[in-house]
């Protein structure tokens, strides 16, 4: 492996552990929509209060980091989605503006916040994934296209249901009681729909998927992701809350493994590749020690908060 692929590794790594993290945020916040009750939105709330701001470090993590690593693809990525991404940075403002001051707030405005909170979660997550669609939807002659083609709204309602299953998950294993009935029937309409969503975006985009499966670790992986998913369907038929959080997260990580092995070397297919669009050695060496640095500290940061504010909430 070149230093490339280590810098490509790190901003990955970041991509990951923000969907895996902030994802889960997201997906409470959408939940808004299905528990009304403001005992069961308050104890939905603070269970991610303590938490949710920490998680934006790998976005900047990995905006930061792709500038610095691959400066020719952060301005054409940057340069084709300026819109949605000004579009979703403003919508996980909204959301965190939503979040911060709903305990303050008067209870007629508190209403408003609550629908501004599931409404930027729900636009958040659904233009992450659309980005991401237009990505895996780049054409050899024509590159990266805004429009309105099946895959990047596909990849948007994918990610919106995943993050949704992610939340159902979350408010389970954190609060349970109250919320334990509806959580579990959103939880088996949003693996079957995640399950739909991702067989069509992989039917449209099957090159990827047909190039990961011939290399030995894409076929590790999608061995993996299929086990994932009927693991997955066990455990939500025995209603066992944090086994469903661990096989969703598990399965989130082996998609994008699988991606990733479909995508090298191409950051952007047909367009740029990860030895030919990174920065100077030493600008990348420089880049990664100071990631080395920083990553451990974060997850260390994650790690103590998540222990802090262990258990139920009530």
């Amino acid at each position: 492996m070149t230093i490339a692929d280590f810098a490509a590794l790190a901003l990955l790594l970041s991509m990951l552990i923000y969907v895996l993290l902030d994802g889960t945020d997201l997906g409470v916040g959408i939940l808004f929509l299905w528990f009304r009750e403001e005992s069961q939105r308050k104890r939905m709330v603070d269970s991610i209060l303590p938490i949710w701001d920490a998680n934006e470090t790998w976005l900047v993590l990995l905006a930061g980091g792709m500038f610095a690593l691959f400066p020719t693809v952060y301005s054409l990525l940057f340069n084709t989605l300026c819109g949605p991404v000004f579009a979703m940075v403003l919508a996980l403002f909204l959301r965190g503006l939503a979040l911060e001051y709903r305990a303050q707030a008067q209870e007629a405005f508190r209403h408003w916040l609550d629908r501004l909170m599931c409404a930027s979660s729900a636009l958040a997550a659904f233009l992450q994934g659309w980005c991401a669609g237009v990505v895996f939807g780049a054409e050899p002659h024509r590159g990266l296209e805004i429009g309105f083609s099946l895959t990047p709204l596909l990849c948007g309602l994918g990610l919106v249901v995943i993050y949704v299953l992610l939340g159902c998950c979350w408010i389970r294993w954190r609060i349970g009681e109250d919320v334990e009935e509806k959580a579990s029937l959103l939880a088996w309409l949003c693996w079957v729909l995640s399950l739909v969503l991702f067989l069509s975006v992989m039917l449209l985009n099957h090159d990827i998927w047909i190039t990961a499966w011939q290399r030995w670790p894409g076929k590790i992986v999608v061995a993996l992701i299929l086990l994932l998913w009927l693991a997955q369907l066990v455990a939500l038929w025995r209603g066992r809350a944090t086994w469903q959080l661990a096989l969703t997260l598990g399965l989130i990580t082996a998609v994008f493994a699988g991606v990733a092995c479909g995508f090298y070397p191409w950051l952007i297919p047909w367009q740029q590749d990860l030895h030919h669009s990174a920065a100077p050695a030493a600008t990348q060496l420089f880049v990664l020690i100071g990631t080395l640095i920083i990553m451990p500290l974060t997850l260390l940061y994650h790690s103590w908060a998540f222990w802090v504010f262990r258990g139920k909430v009530r």
